[in-house]
């Protein structure tokens, strides 16, 4: 499989992965100036760069970068975000601060990570009862902590 990318800008920087094995592939920010994140805000940030995935039975997941979550608190406003593989428009990503400090995102600054990850496409069904099951509807805790 191969993810080929455009550059949207000229100085936008193509994901890349740390080692070999690396799950995800780190995502660049691409900016004219730096970019403050005030506490508690949210901060739309552009990469630059678009994608094409070779199998459209897949899908790119965008996880927060462990260390700029745990030693400054930007993560991703969206927990998760999700590039279908027919998107084509320039990726963006929402990072959220929830320290108490303002934070400055600089062109080039790693801030997300991408995976890449097949997807199923069910199709959705109408049924008037569901099969029973030994859980059946017990919810949140239901098993224990």
């Amino acid at each position: 499989m191969q993810l080929a990318f455009q550059k949207l800008h000229q100085k936008a920087i193509l994901p890349t992965r740390a080692t070999a094995y690396s799950a995800g592939a780190d995502l660049y920010a691409c900016l004219d100036a730096p970019v403050c994140i005030p506490p508690g805000e949210t901060v739309i940030i552009p990469l630059g760069i678009a994608c094409q995935p070779s199998d459209p039975e897949t899908v790119i997941l965008i996880f927060p970068r462990s260390g700029l979550a745990s030693k400054y608190g930007i993560t991703l406003a969206n927990a998760v975000g999700v590039v279908d593989s027919d998107y084509r428009g320039e990726w963006k990503i929402p990072l959220h601060n929830i320290s108490h400090t303002e934070f400055f995102i600089k062109h080039g600054m790693r801030i997300a990570q991408a995976v890449v990850m097949p997807v199923l496409f069910p199709d959705i069904l109408q049924i008037d009862q569901l099969d029973h099951t030994e859980r059946g509807n017990s919810g949140f805790g239901s098993t224990g902590i």
